[in-house]
């Protein structure tokens, strides 16, 4: 039973705020239904998304709806605010909250207090100063870019087939993909083969005519499976007529000409960017103690150093990983770690609000596993290498027992299942990213514009 009234806010919808607060519902539950526990959610979107899917439902063997997990229904006995926290004064226990709602009306920012704080906000695209990039690149780490980004590479084979001048084709047919981690390759993989596919529907684009580059500025990629697999998958990625350029960096895509630094150059209407993450922007704007790389400094007990009552863990926090061999050493910020952080950390504050000792955060690293297109991957489990077909279904096995819920389990496998009956879909929605354009142009307004509608560059 807890000491007193609590009130418990926790920052972020993602894998740490979605699983902390389901592990407090689970185990505060009677605290809850007496209203001694309060647990308020602050997060932009009314649903977690589970990142590892991202490439799947580009690749159209997964829903979009079922890449996602609804907050509402799976934090019933929790006050869900769907918003965004600015700043926290944590000596005041205080959070500064603005809402859709507030926006609208041009109102102050709300105060929300609490005495626990969960901060878990995650991160964001780590964009650098490119010329063009801004403009012209496409990210990959939410589930709208995953599905905008499928149905721009269909848009632009459509291009591709509809023109008669040789520059835009070829442009439309390039696509250059930024970044050698999880998110670049198994998109660029699960993409290229998507269109490679598609390409058999029409008539005068085959799949030889399209160019796929991949750029990483170090001279590996995918170092979570290791200097071999990553090799490998070098090797199976050229295999597919892939270029794979190492020690390379994107100096501009100005113009729609993307500039390399080794010298070359290449039109194109797609630039991926997938050159990794930086902390969220609302660390900096709070009073709680941070990293040299703008990161919660926290404590094995996921506690946040040197500040009572806050607790971190995620990509937003610095846990130090005791399973190390070199001490300093923190947990890497993948899904793998904060799925469990969360357990842990939604426990330590149960037993910190009961007055019993915290646990302290161990988990030895597993291994990691990547598709690379439908039955192709990589994987390194317990020391062991997989390659092709069965590292391809430990990847499906493996995100399947992760994804939470069992509906989403159920959904995902059932979706699967027919996908591999019946051909694959490859229609192109891109009328849902602007929904109100046709009825704007009939009314007498001016549609959104997009690049790719642009009658000047795709005819």
């Amino acid at each position: 039973m807890v000491k007193e009234r609590a009130r418990i806010l926790v920052v972020g919808g993602g894998y740490v705020g979605m699983y902390t607060a389901l592990r407090l519902q689970r185990k505060l539950r009677s605290e809850l239904g007496r209203g001694e526990i309060e647990i308020t959610v602050v997060t932009p979107d009314p649903y977690m998304t589970y990142q590892p899917f991202l490439p799947e439902a580009a690749a159209g063997w997964i829903s979009p709806r079922h890449v996602v997990v609804p907050l509402r229904r799976v934090l019933d006995h929790c006050h869900l605010v769907i918003g965004e926290v600015t700043s926290i004064d944590h000596a005041a226990r205080t959070a500064t909250v603005t809402t859709p709602a507030i926006e609208e009306r041009g109102g102050p920012a709300e105060l929300l207090g609490y005495d626990e704080l969960v901060l878990a906000p995650g991160s964001i695209s780590r964009a650098l100063p490119i010329p063009g990039l801004a403009e012209y690149g496409i990210g990959f780490k939410t589930v709208e870019e995953a599905i905008g980004l499928r149905n721009h590479v269909i848009e632009q084979m459509d291009i591709a087939s509809s023109t008669r001048d040789p520059a835009i084709r070829d442009a439309a047919l390039t696509f250059v993909f930024v970044g050698g981690g999880y998110a670049g390759v198994e998109a660029l993989g699960e993409l290229e083969d998507m269109a490679r596919y598609a390409a058999r529907y029409y008539h005068n684009v085959r799949a030889e005519d399209m160019k796929w580059i991949l750029v990483e500025a170090t001279d590996r990629i995918l170092p979570e499976v290791g200097a071999e697999m990553g090799r490998y998958t070098v090797t199976q990625l050229r295999r597919r007529n892939i270029q794979v350029l190492l020690e390379t960096r994107l100096e501009s895509c100005a113009d729609r000409v993307a500039v390399l630094s080794d010298g070359q150059r290449f039109p194109t209407r797609t630039v991926v960017w997938t050159a990794g993450v930086k902390p969220h922007p609302l660390l900096a704007a709070t009073d709680l103690p941070l990293t040299g790389r703008g990161r919660l400094k926290c404590t094995a007990q996921l506690t946040v150093d040197g500040a009572e009552h806050a607790w971190g863990a995620g990509d937003a926090a610095a846990v130090p990983d005791v399973t190390a061999a070199e001490p300093g050493t923190d947990t890497a910020p993948n899904a793998q770690h904060a799925v469990r952080q969360a357990r842990v950390l939604g426990d330590n504050i149960v037993h910190a609000l009961r007055g019993e000792p915290l646990q302290t955060y161990v988990h030895g690293y597993v291994g990691s596993v990547a598709s690379l297109g439908f039955h192709k991957g990589v994987a390194q489990v317990y020391g062991r290498r997989l390659k092709g077909y069965p590292a391809w279904l430990m990847h499906r096995v493996y995100h399947l027992s992760r994804v939470p819920t069992v509906n989403r389990k159920a959904r995902v496998l059932a979706e699967w299942t027919l996908a591999g009956l019946f051909k694959r879909e490859i229609v192109s929605l891109g009328s849902l990213e602007h929904p109100r354009a046709e009825f704007e142009l009939a009314a007498g307004g001016k549609p959104p514009h997009s690049p790719s509608d642009d009658p000047k560059e795709s005819s």
